[in-house]
């Protein structure tokens, strides 16, 4: 299905440089396992998972039967003092796989929306406990947590700030965990993880501790590049805030689900967060969906502060545990479970990385990163920053390869379901076109 050049101008594309693209528009048509289809009929490998979602591969028949067959029989109702049978059954399949303290789970639909959730439930439960003037939220610089207005607050990726003046007020920055001296790292960096986990420290010193709601924390920073954390630095931030009981909130809407090896970040790190972000995999992609889970202790606090009868968290969304996306992620948890996607995610990194990063004998290729079935690769930028990425998406695309590039970065991220000889083929792709620039 091609589009001539007037039917593509009503749609504003988000993320995308609307005047080039529509002059040369990268449509997709069709997905199955590994594969993408673009209007032409050209198949390409699909290095990224979507955008870190389909885990599992492109149109598993068992989610979209069962997402054919929940509005057969249900098509919608709002979550608002009602719910539905699929929505209790989706949280008591999330459990399980979540921390041991944590058993609570809030559903949004997407990551942004999860992250901003997350902001108002570290503000209600400390209003709950009596200490409403905890406010400030700490962040990092290069992070990415989404882009509604609380997570492009926190967002240290300058980049998604510009143009929008009036952020939320209280947002306090740490340094990313980039470390030019520690290229070409495999896994965690073995240095200065304690150290640069200390601008918390120097945060709480500045403004106080009985004013700071919440750290959030990518585990892995995935948008800006791959940033794996310092050997140390999460165990450090984590000390930090439960000394001065400020919420540690791991945003693991990209690592969730496998990606690390393990069902979470926070268990591939041994580090537990006290409220923790999800999306993207959560339905392998094929319904919007996002959750926050919460320790027990969050939800007893809000939930007890309040007398029957009255609602305990004044927030949610029309589409929260839409019918849909309830059955896309029971069905997609089920095929994790059944074919120990996760398992074979951690078997099938070594292979990977290893492969990935024979990437840094180029001389365009200034650092890779990389950890579970995740990397990164930053190039020497030449022009305006970020031209030369864009370049390469767009070569790689018309070479047989989707991937995801941020700036000067690309981000490799395949589904679970790959198997060797395709890392073969993504990384001689990315040679070819690499060795072109």
């Amino acid at each position: 299905m091609d589009l001539a050049r007037a039917e593509l101008e009503s749609h504003w594309v988000p993320f995308t440089d609307n005047k080039s693209f529509k002059d040369d528009p990268r449509l997709l048509v069709k997905g199955e396992g590994m594969h993408l289809w673009n209007q032409h009929g050209d198949r390409l490998l699909d290095g990224a998972s979507g955008l870190f979602t389909t885990a599992a591969g492109h149109c598993r028949p068992e989610i979209t039967e069962a997402v054919a067959d929940q509005l057969a029989q249900l098509d919608y109702i709002p979550s608002f003092l009602r719910s539905h049978p699929r929505s209790f059954e989706l949280a008591n399949k999330l459990v399980p796989l979540l921390p041991a303290n944590m058993n609570h789970v809030f559903f949004c639909n997407s990551g942004s929306e999860s992250v901003d959730s997350a902001m108002k439930i570290a503000l209600q439960y400390h209003a709950s406990r009596g200490e409403g003037g905890r406010n400030v939220f700490v962040s990092r610089d290069r992070a990415y947590h989404g882009v509604n207005i609380g997570g492009t607050s926190l967002s240290g990726m300058m980049k998604n700030r510009q143009g929008f003046n009036a952020m939320v007020p209280g947002v306090v920055h740490m340094r990313s965990t980039f470390d030019p001296e520690q290229r070409y790292s495999m896994g965690q960096p073995l240095l200065r993880g304690e150290e640069l986990a200390d601008d918390l420290l120097r945060i709480v010193q500045t403004h106080g501790a009985n004013s700071i709601a919440a750290c959030f924390i990518e585990p892995i920073a995935g948008s800006t590049g791959v940033l794996v954390p310092p050997v140390g630095y999460l165990e450090r931030i984590r000390e930090l805030c439960d000394e001065y009981e400020i919420l540690m909130v791991m945003d693991e809407v990209l690592t969730g689900f496998g990606r690390t090896g393990a069902a979470f970040a926070s268990d591939a790190f041994g580090v537990f967060p006290d409220i923790m972000t999800m999306a993207k995999a959560l339905t392998n992609g094929a319904q919007p969906m996002g959750a926050v889970a919460v320790r027990d202790e969050i939800y007893e606090t809000v939930v007890n502060a309040h007398p029957r009868d009255v609602v305990e968290l004044a927030h949610g969304y029309t589409y929260s545990a839409h019918p849909a996306a309830c059955a896309a992620a029971v069905a997609t948890l089920e095929i994790y479970e059944n074919e120990k996607l996760f398992d074979r995610a951690a078997e099938m990194s070594v292979y990977f990385l290893e492969s990935v990063f024979s990437l840094q004998n180029l001389g365009v290729v200034t650092d890779v990163r990389g950890y579970g079935m995740l990397a990164g690769f930053d190039i020497a930028p030449e022009g305006a920053p970020g031209r030369r990425g864009n370049l390469l998406q767009k070569r790689l695309f018309d070479a047989g390869l989707h991937i995801k590039t941020t700036g000067d970065a690309g981000l490799l991220a395949p589904a679970f379901i790959v198997e060797k000889e395709q890392i073969d083929e993504m990384v001689e792709i990315l040679k070819q076109e690499l060795i072109r620039l």
